[in-house]
């Protein structure tokens, strides 16, 4: 019972073996007691059209022969047994005798039910059973001078009832074996169906497991297991680029860290040299200095890209004004903007720009847009920096008059490790800002064309 298809072969079975009980227990009982209840009915009925046939001679002076006849007669009519009893009073209890039966040399019939009918006055209704087979049995109580002093008790036989209840038990347990064999039948080709396709969502599973990508689960069906692999190869789809993107990662950081490291490593043999003078000594300090500068970048970068893909960088959102935030940023550059002989222009409105997000992250994102335009425009280059509010949003934008970005670079600036230029950065700087910037519910966008660049950070007001 381990196997999907048995477990399903014997739901069905125990299903329909169960729906054949049912009918057999309890639908044919009731069917049973309906056709008998539908026999008194009828016998009922009959007997209070011809009661008044018998009434009219019962306690007449008549020949017996002549009563005899009119009781035969008015079974006839009834089409049913007719047995006419006096009721005797013995100590006051009401004591029937048979006086005539239209069934003579029949077997004697149980004066209980007259004897009822005769102390109610009413009718009553009743089965018996006999050596002949059960009957059901009428009693009609005849009154004379306010009192009952006969009684009328039509019996017909309700064998043919157990005989029809028999009939459909014993197509209900054929019509169950049917049916029972065909749900197996059919359970089993339903569940090895089933149990197919799950065995083709296992066998993905292991080769997805097993880190191959490549096979996709066909799709036969729109039901939940035409879903659920739709959704597989969704997941499948997902973990390739997620696959791709990680062994990316790890050759694009691998390369990035181990060229200022085997840099690091040249100079420091050549600072070794005792005969090397001092003026070279000192370029290749400054050039050392800038190797371990950009392995302390790319390792910042990097602990930042980690936690912001695993969800652990932690915000602290609070109402920033931006203007105030774009100066005190912007003044941090002065030093490379003198060495670079460029301008940074801060363009600002007169009123305040205030978004909600965390300011020492917005500071990130726009130290990252600065040195970003920086480091791609030429010297003497023209930077300018402006905060703005519209639309229930507050922009800050960073435009430069370098190069430009070439249009199929556009749609890949924003990921990891991608740089126009091998030369310069590790192209993780604004990957992270626009990851920070979704992380606050923002947005950032960038517009280029040659001799204009803006990237323009969008942020809810």
């Amino acid at each position: 019972m381990r196997s999907l298809r048995n477990r399903l072969a014997f739901l069905f079975f125990a299903i329909t073996l169960a729906s054949i009980g049912v009918l057999y227990l309890y639908i044919a009982p009731q069917l049973e007691s309906r056709l008998r209840d539908e026999k008194i009915t009828q016998l009922r009925e009959a007997a209070q059209k011809t009661v008044f046939e018998v009434a009219q001679v019962a306690g007449t002076i008549v020949p017996t022969a002549r009563l005899e006849q009119v009781v035969r007669q008015t079974g006839d009519h009834a089409n049913a047994r007719l047995t006419l009893m006096r009721v005797n009073t013995i100590g006051g209890e009401p004591q029937p005798e048979t006086v005539s039966d239209s069934a003579s040399g029949a077997a004697a019939l149980d004066p209980q039910i007259a004897a009822d009918a005769a102390r109610s006055g009413r009718t009553e209704t009743g089965s018996q059973a006999t050596s002949a087979g059960p009957l059901a049995v009428v009693a009609m109580p005849i009154r004379q001078d306010r009192r009952v002093t006969f009684v009328a008790l039509y019996s017909t036989p309700t064998s043919d009832v157990e005989g029809n209840v028999a009939v459909v038990r014993g197509q209900i347990l054929i019509a169950g074996a049917l049916a029972l064999a065909l749900a197996v039948l059919a359970g089993w080709l339903v569940a090895r169906a089933l149990a197919q396709r799950v065995k083709r969502l296992e066998q993905a599973a292991e080769q997805v497991a097993a880190g191959d990508f490549s096979r996709p689960i066909p799709v036969d069906s729109d039901d939940e297991l035409g879903q659920l692999a739709r959704a597989f190869n969704d997941m499948q789809r997902q973990l390739a680029q997620l696959d791709r993107a990680r062994k990316q990662f790890i050759a694009t950081a691998s390369h990035e860290l181990r060229t200022p490291l085997f840099s690091l490593g040249g100079f420091v043999e050549l600072l070794e040299d005792e005969e090397l003078d001092e003026e070279t000594r000192r370029r290749f300090l400054v050039q050392v200095r800038m190797q371990v500068e950009r392995l302390r970048k790319l390792t910042v970068d990097l602990l930042d890209l980690s936690r912001l893909e695993a969800g652990s960088l932690e915000l602290r959102p609070e109402p920033v004004d931006l203007s105030e935030l774009a100066s005190a940023v912007s003044s941090e550059f002065e030093p490379v903007l003198a060495q670079r002989d460029a301008h940074l222009e801060v363009r600002l409105t007169s009123r305040p720009v205030e978004a909600l997000c965390d300011p020492v992250r917005v500071a990130q994102i726009m130290r990252i847009l600065i040195d970003n335009a920086l480091t791609h425009s030429p010297a003497g280059t023209d930077i300018v920096v402006s905060a703005t509010r519209d639309d229930g949003y507050a922009r800050l934008a960073v435009r430069d008059h370098g190069g430009g970005i070439e249009r199929h670079a556009l749609s890949q600036i924003f990921e990891p490790f991608y740089t126009s230029n091998d030369t310069q950065g590790s192209g993780l700087g604004l990957a992270i800002a626009s990851e920070l910037a979704e992380r606050m519910r923002g947005r950032l966008g960038v517009e280029s064309r040659p001799g204009r660049t803006v990237f323009t950070l969008e942020l809810p007001a």
